[in-house]
């Protein structure tokens, strides 16, 4: 087993979870949504300027774990100085209509949300 195997230490052998975890990471929506948007594959730059309050480690370690869930697929051109390309795979576009969804759910009931969010804290003071 790797170190970027995601084990719940209750549900040790699930693998939803395992899958789940990933996904569910701060970062990892955002960045699949950005290489949504794109007609072409990003460079490390691009997606950088698209999400400004992710740093450059948690960028790295986002596209490093799409990556080796196959997700995304990152291209190294011998160039000088080297130029490197993210782009999504045939799985990272099978998740999009979910991605999608989800997204379309959030922005329908936000307000809601946070209403729901203020009057919560208001009754708890």
């Amino acid at each position: 087993m790797t170190k970027d195997f995601i084990k719940d230490p209750i549900f040790p052998e699930c693998p939803m979870r395992n899958v789940l975890a990933r996904i569910g990471g701060k970062w990892t929506l955002a960045v699949l949504y950005t290489l949504d948007e794109s007609d072409a594959p990003m460079r490390f730059r691009d997606i950088e300027l698209k999400n400004p309050d992710c740093s450059q480690k948690m960028l790295t370690q986002t596209l490093r774990g799409l990556e080796a869930d196959g997700l995304v697929s990152r291209t190294v051109y011998a160039e000088m100085p080297p130029r490197v390309e993210y782009s999504l795979t045939d799985r990272g576009l099978s998740f999009l209509p979910i991605l999608r969804q989800l997204i379309d759910w959030a922005y329908h009931n936000l307000h809601d949300i946070v209403t729901d969010r203020e009057k919560y804290y208001e009754q708890r003071g």
